[in-house]
């Protein structure tokens, strides 16, 4: 029995065609059916050049499990969340890597009502089947039907603002390498917005590189457009399109931190006192504007699935990740990279402020680092050096998710990869830029020691 390299704590994700090819997708594919169990499945693909055939492959082994599947072709990793909650599917199997490099391809899976599958919830148990490979075809095979979702997703999305009362706007759209400009062209007619699309048309070469803003030089088109068309809004997504970053009207990137906190207080005013979900990386902005505001401040692990479970738990409305990932109650508890924007132009419309005006007050009550990552040999060995040297001046510890250590007036979460050799840091203060970015130089230099 030969391992499959490809599966990590939350989804399946490895080069083609060593670790992730199509014999591996069918078995995958079959492996999915004898452990959910499902009856109808929905699948569809991203713009990488293998994903049509790692989908057909998967398809193939849910039919031979006597699985009925609705293809809904081209889409992302959204729209497979959408449509397994909206059609009453009892799963869905998105085929993407989202912003791996081109000659990567994975798989993101769900259940019915688009509840996610990790490494703790049957992910390990797909893997452990797809190792073993030893199945039994179905007496009857499923159907494969197409499924169009798309209006009904649109119209979804649309919900989320009251377009009547949104003004025009200018809007940056970077599609990275196309991904995202299908949706955003079938948008397109129901709002009173002009787009400048960049990088619009799907091109499974990646000819722009990795869709990936995040990384600074995947940020410089959007904010040379923004300058050059005096835009209100830069937009930019990943591969899979589950992510959406900001770019203000000056072409200033904006970090999904100061994000989580603007969406929070909008979901707490227009619905009143709610509980909203967030991650413990950077905290005391979102605590601050959801307690302000009546509502409760519920800190989760790191990680989509984690998330997602915690909001169902609580019934959160709304819960944000400063990585970018924001998920909402009415989306079936998942991610969205549409959403975010929908929401961010209501908020401009109504109250006539630009994006810079409206997260300026909070950057400077609780200037923050943005992650920064080093790879290390042995990263529980520095969590520990950093712990006991910070251990008398820390008011609070917590171990949701690595190490937290909040002093008086700053706080820190230092926390390992799930998959590679690296720490991840994230430094915040109280009002004061000069502190945050000496503890953040200092933290630095303890670890690279």
């Amino acid at each position: 029995m030969q391992e499959i390299t490809c599966f990590k704590a939350y989804d399946v994700r490895g080069r083609v065609p060593d670790q992730l090819n199509e014999e591996i997708a069918r078995r995958i594919g079959r492996a999915y059916a004898e452990v959910v169990k499902p009856q109808q499945v929905v699948v569809g693909h991203d713009i990488r050049l293998s994903s049509e055939s790692i989908k057909a492959a998967v398809t193939q082994g849910l039919l031979e499990q006597g699985v009925d599947v609705y293809d809904i072709g081209l889409c992302g990793t959204e729209e497979i969340y959408f449509a397994t909650s909206h059609a009453g599917m009892d799963g869905g199997i998105a085929i993407t890597a989202s912003h791996n490099p081109k000659d990567y391809n994975g798989m993101k899976f769900v259940r019915e009502e688009s509840r996610p599958i990790s490494g703790d919830t049957g992910l390990f148990d797909i893997k452990a089947l797809a190792e073993l490979d030893e199945f039994t075809s179905a007496e009857k095979p499923g159907q494969l039907y197409p499924l169009d979702t798309s209006e009904a997703y649109v119209q979804h999305l649309l919900s989320y603002v009251d377009v009547a009362s949104l003004t025009p706007l200018k809007i940056v759209v970077d599609a990275g390498n196309g991904g995202a400009g299908r949706v955003v062209d079938l948008l397109e007619p129901h709002l009173p917005f002009e787009f400048i699309k960049l990088h619009h048309e799907a091109d499974g070469n990646f000819p722009n590189g990795v869709p990936n803003p995040l990384l600074p030089e995947n940020r410089k088109a959007a904010i040379a457009a923004v300058r050059e068309h005096n835009a209100d809004l830069g937009l930019g997504w990943d591969g899979d399109f589950d992510r959406c970053f900001f770019f203000d009207e000056n072409g200033s990137f904006i970090e999904g931190y100061y994000v989580v906190g603007l969406l929070a207080a909008a979901f707490l005013r227009q619905q009143g006192p709610a509980r909203i979900v967030h991650d413990p990386r950077l905290t005391w902005n979102t605590v601050d504007i959801v307690q302000s505001l009546g509502g409760v401040a519920v800190q989760s692990k790191t990680g989509h699935a984690f998330i997602k479970e915690r909001m169902r738990l609580e019934n959160a409305v709304y819960g944000g990740e400063m990585s970018a990932h924001h998920y909402f109650r009415d989306f079936a508890y998942c991610d969205s990279g549409m959403i975010p924007w929908l929401l961010v132009t209501g908020l401009i419309s109504s109250g006539g402020e630009p994006l810079s005006h409206l997260v300026a007050e909070r950057m400077e009550a609780y200037p923050c680092s943005g992650e920064i990552n080093r790879t290390i040999e042995d990263p529980a060995v520095v969590l520990a050096k950093v712990e006991a040297v910070y251990a008398e001046q820390a008011e609070a510890v917590d171990r949701v998710d690595g190490l937290s250590m909040a002093m008086e007036r700053w706080r820190f979460n230092l926390r390992m990869s799930n998959t590679e050799p690296v720490v991840r840091l994230n430094v915040e203060s109280r009002a004061d830029q000069s502190l945050m970015e000496a503890k953040t130089a200092e933290l630095l230099k303890l670890i690279d020691a």
